[in-house]
């Protein structure tokens, strides 16, 4: 059963210690008191939370997203309860510490310009103050930010003390529901490469702005698919801008996933962009082997993936045993040794010796082409099967007889 949605009443919030918005149902600026920050929308450094918190009684509402130029549209609730079948359950797609995500379908009549499509609905359940700090700051990134690796905010709705998000529909669903679902059928090497290129590219698009994004909570089920398995990075609630000037890193309260934080993170709290990068690391080693970062039905020493596929990611003998056994054999050896070495530089302990994203994006692009498979070369055999150590046993020499 799913959580009823439930308003939060208050009257302000704050971020990071500063108010933000003050009385958010009542209050309605001019569009020029507004626009003094945001006129110039399209540069992305010109809006943050800190801009934001010196304007005292700001209401989002139509001129919010006509300020930040972004396209974004402003839904009434009723539309939204109508779209959703009241946020029936039998339209839900999916439910996490945010709230509940259901499925919807707008018509072109709702808004003009609006496309007719099926939608993506986000109710964020705002008991405490994360909730509407993560509404907040979902509206303020995928606002201004575009990218054929970002999945497209289509809107939002503030109605008294409500936050719902309203997206595109990504009907591939997530990375991990294809990785992990007993029930999901295998990705294929090459869509499993397509996906780990297209989230990278998405990243490096963060890294680059000219104030770097920090994503802060890349993972597998925050990697959507779209109809032909293009990867969109999803839900930005976590996201922090980067460190300007002679800044080397942000320090914040320490967020995200337990098995997918950078170690250097969740010891100090100084986040910088090789944060995403070991979480992009650990989802490439999800890709290779099929496992989640963190399993605790396996054997204790199998329990991290980081930990328990170290041994084995530096030699092309020993990969094999750790390669997802769904993929049967259907991979590109050498492509999967490039992975498992680029997956090891990502994880390194050392945030200095992580590759930029945009080098993650050339060495993956580089390997789509590989068709050395390893069941057709031998290195795979047909009745491999799990050996003691959760790998698969190694492989019986095969002895040829004479001719």
């Amino acid at each position: 059963m799913t959580k009823p949605w439930r308003p939060f009443a208050t009257t302000c919030c704050s971020v990071e210690g500063q108010t933000v918005l003050s009385n958010l149902s009542r209050c309605r600026p001019t569009r020029g008191e507004f626009s003094k920050k945001v006129s110039e929308g399209s540069s992305f450094r010109r809006l943050s939370f800190s801009d934001l918190s010196s304007c005292p009684s700001i209401r989002i509402n139509e001129e919010f997203s006509h300020a930040m130029g972004s396209g974004l549209y402003a839904f009434q609730l009723s539309e939204l309860r109508a779209i959703t079948q009241n946020f029936s359950s039998n339209f839900l797609l999916g439910e996490g510490g945010f709230g509940t995500v259901h499925k919807g379908y707008i018509d072109d009549k709702m808004r003009n310009g609006l496309k007719a499509q099926a939608v993506a609905v986000k109710l964020l359940d705002i008991e405490g103050l994360q909730g509407h700090r993560e509404w907040l700051a979902e509206v303020i990134f995928l606002g201004q930010l575009r990218h054929q690796h970002l999945v497209k905010l289509i809107g939002y709705c503030c109605e008294e003390e409500e936050r719902l998000l309203v997206y595109e529909f990504m009907p591939r669903g997530s990375l991990e529901n294809h990785l992990f679902r007993r029930i999901s059928t295998s990705l294929p090497w090459a869509t499993r490469l397509k996906i780990a290129t297209g989230a990278a590219k998405g990243l490096a698009f963060l890294h680059e702005a000219e104030t770097p994004v920090i994503y802060r909570d890349f993972k597998a089920s925050n990697v959507l698919l779209d109809s032909d398995f293009t990867a969109k990075l999803s839900d930005f609630g976590l996201a922090k801008m980067g460190p300007e000037g002679e800044d080397t890193h942000v320090t914040t309260r320490v967020m995200g996933t337990h098995g997918y934080a950078a170690p250097e993170y969740v010891m100090t709290g100084h986040l910088t962009t090789k944060s995403d990068v070991y979480s992009f690391g650990i989802v490439l080693l999800e890709l290779l082997t099929g496992r989640r970062s963190m399993d605790k039905t396996k054997p204790k020493n199998q329990q991290n993936l980081v930990d328990w596929t170290k041994p084995y990611l530096t030699s092309s003998r020993k990969l094999r045993f750790i390669m997802d056994p769904k993929l049967g054999g259907q991979y590109s050896v050498k492509g999967a040794k490039e992975v498992a070495a680029l997956a090891l530089r990502c994880v390194s302990s050392n945030p200095k010796d992580r590759p930029r994203m945009s080098a993650v994006v050339e060495t993956l692009e580089g390997l789509r082409h590989l068709r050395d498979m390893a069941i057709s070369s031998g290195v795979w055999p047909a009745n491999q099967k799990p050996g003691r150590n959760g790998v698969n046993a190694r492989p019986r020499r095969e002895i040829k007889a004479s001719t």
